[in-house]
């Protein structure tokens, strides 16, 4: 483990240990956002404690996060959403999580996603270097690979929100494609792409979603194995929409989708 990823995951440590008190606390505080999302005061405390780590270990990278934007200017960038998934946060929902991702010159070389909520699970990968999960806080790794499902009709595809493909003028194609699969799925947000980097799933599909959204997540599918674009096939987490897959089925899905 690089020193960069040992950051991470102390980043994901500090971070567990404020949502964890927060979630399902009575004196929970939410607020709208000007995007009309929401924002907890888990959220806004998360994102406060990974920066100050970063800025105390890290003094010359950039970060960008959900709640606070960018700070400094380097080619070496943290990015942080503090909880992803907070409409299950703030309804109690334990399907949410901490994303950390180190970014340089433009390219994801490390990212963590830990879910503490589901018996402390993490995942995280480094370029080159492969993608691995704990199943527990102090368990042994275990080293991720995707699914070997070769036919659309042997897949089980998630595709978040069907509003998301409704508003970007893709539900027709995403209706034709869940009649050409075996299964399909809402699972959302972190989760989903944990359970592709796992094998359990075959392919995910989302639109209007933000670098931080799912910058560690693209590498951890990809060095699971998969392959990680947008709909429009533009590779890394930077387009606005994302595809997800466990690579052989890659190439189909885009041309249903195109």
């Amino acid at each position: 483990m690089t020193a960069d990823l040992d950051l991470a995951h102390r980043l994901a440590d500090a971070a567990d240990a404020i949502s964890t008190a927060r979630f399902r606390a009575n004196d929970l505080r939410i607020a709208t956002k000007s995007d009309r999302t929401h924002v907890t005061d888990a959220d806004q405390a998360v994102e406060r404690a990974i920066r100050e780590l970063i800025l105390a270990e890290r003094p010359g990278d950039a970060i960008f996060g959900e709640e606070y934007g960018t700070e400094g200017d380097s080619n070496r960038q943290w990015i942080i959403d503090p909880i992803d998934g907070t409409a299950n946060y703030l309804r109690g929902v334990p399907l949410w999580g901490t994303l950390i991702a180190l970014a340089v010159d433009g390219e994801i070389v490390a990212g963590v996603a830990s879910m503490p909520a589901l018996g402390g699970q993490r995942w995280w990968a480094e370029k080159g270097a492969g993608a691995f999960k704990r199943s527990a806080a102090g368990a042994e790794p275990e080293r991720l690979h995707v699914s070997q499902t070769t036919r659309l009709d042997e897949a089980s595809l998630s595709f978040q929100s069907i509003a998301q493909w409704d508003e970007a003028g893709y539900l027709d194609r995403l209706v034709a494609l869940t009649r050409e699969v075996w299964r399909d799925r809402a699972y959302g947000d972190v989760w989903t792409y944990t359970l592709l980097a796992e094998g359990l799933i075959d392919a995910a599909g989302e639109f209007g979603v933000k670098a931080y959204d799912i910058a560690p997540l693209s590498l951890i599918v990809e060095e699971a194995g998969g392959r990680f674009t947008s709909i429009a096939g533009e590779h890394g987490p930077w387009h606005g929409s994302a595809l997800a897959s466990n690579g052989i089925l890659h190439d189909e899905l885009l041309g249903r989708l195109k």
